[in-house]
């Protein structure tokens, strides 16, 4: 008997029993979708996350320090000159100093927080001005009274009707002072308040004046390249143990590693629930198994009657293994069709950008594939060492 027909007949076993069939498949079909929905998902909300991160600037080194280290204070020149030395690994070094500002502009006012740094924190941490210019080398130099300033602030508080281009030389007041904007950040969050689009970025050291505060905790370094971060990032270790003589004393973490380490966290949580998902396609094989004996045992006359009339063991075993097989691919196609739509349903309800891979789809299949061979080979091999003769007797 060729396989072809045995395909047939297979197939012909399968649709006279179509709910028993659907009910058969429907552990499958619930494993594969569940394995396509969270690993789709998960992949894309690791895409997301990974955007965000490089949205900031791969070769971003953030150095954190105490107010003093066993009585030493690092200043702004001190680290110039170590990039100075180290043109090689570092491309500058830009002051972070924080604070909130209460910004107001006519009758309006809002609080926001503040930021006072160099022309370097731009390329650092990608954060480039969209229109008109970035805080510059004589701004800081002369202590300007100049505001970089997000979209929502430009179109909210200067009220400019969505076109934050004319934003561009109006005068706020920042904690009293008057402040001229020269420039409005690249949109990153739609604009929205409380976002990365709310803030306000002035000269470092007029930001040190105005809210009286002249030591740098925060320190954003830019390295040569995204290929020499991590020795950058060791011999800014080494250099700062130097200093403080204290490796407690400070903190070196660069935009690598945290993306390094949240897509090692976020792989592990797609496998192990990838893995959960995984033991749905388990439980079908099982229910796979127990129809196949059950239908073994209905259609034990029918197995007698075929090798009666000359049908070989390797025949019957073929053709139950192949109705075995064709169940779990028919729940896997299914499984496959329902976890991509399920996973854009989702992805749009939690508003996740889903990302569909086409490996994971194979491995999906394959296993149902496996399941169905793995737990179709054991009834398969009954219905083929069935005894012609007590078939026959079989009622």
């Amino acid at each position: 008997m060729s396989i072809w027909m045995a395909f047939k007949m297979a197939w012909s076993s399968i649709i006279s029993n179509k709910m028993r069939t659907f009910l058969t498949m429907l552990g499958v079909i619930i494993g594969v979708a569940s394995v396509i929905m969270l690993v789709s998902l998960m992949q894309g909300a690791t895409n997301e996350i990974t955007e965000q991160f490089e949205s900031m600037g791969t070769n971003l080194i953030t150095v954190n320090l105490p107010r003093n280290g066993r009585g030493r204070t690092l200043y702004m020149e001190d680290l110039e000159e170590f990039v100075q030395k180290n043109e090689n690994l570092f491309a500058g070094v830009a002051p972070n100093v924080n604070g909130s500002a209460k910004i107001k502009y006519e009758t309006e006012s809002h609080d926001t927080s503040l930021l006072g740094t160099n022309s370097i924190y731009s390329t650092a941490t990608n954060t480039p001005a969209e229109f008109g210019r970035f805080i510059n080398d004589t701004d800081v130099e002369n202590r300007s009274k100049v505001a970089v300033i997000g979209t929502y602030i430009a179109k909210e508080i200067l009220g400019e009707g969505g076109n934050v281009e004319n934003a561009l030389g109006k005068k706020i007041k920042i904690n009293g002072v008057y402040f001229t904007v020269v420039g409005i950040l690249e949109e990153k969050q739609e604009g929205e308040k409380g976002t990365a689009d709310d803030w306000v970025i002035i000269p470092y050291t007029t930001a040190q004046r105005l809210i009286k505060n002249k030591i740098v905790n925060t320190f954003s370094f830019q390295g040569a390249s995204k290929d020499t971060v991590s020795e950058a990032t060791s011999e800014l270790k080494n250099y700062l143990l130097k200093f403080f003589g204290n490796e407690n004393a400070y903190r070196v973490t660069s935009q690598q590693e945290i993306l390094d380490t949240m897509n090692e966290m976020l792989g592990m949580m797609t496998m192990v629930l990838a893995g959960i998902a995984g033991i749905s396609l388990v439980v079908g094989g099982i229910g796979i198994m127990n129809i196949m004996l059950v239908s073994v045992t209905e259609r034990t006359r029918e197995i007698g009657i075929r090798k009666a009339i000359g049908a070989k063991r390797r025949n019957i075993l073929v053709q139950f293994l192949i109705e075995s097989v064709v169940v779990s691919c028919l729940g896997g196609v299914i499984g496959l069709i329902t976890g991509v739509q399920g996973a854009k349903t989702l992805g749009n309800m939690i508003d996740v950008k889903v990302a569909y891979t086409p490996s994971v789809f194979m491995l999906a299949f394959g296993f149902s594939v496996f399941v169905g061979i793995f737990f179709g080979i054991y009834p398969a091999n009954k219905a083929s060492k069935l005894n012609p003769i007590e078939a026959l007797r079989f009622e």
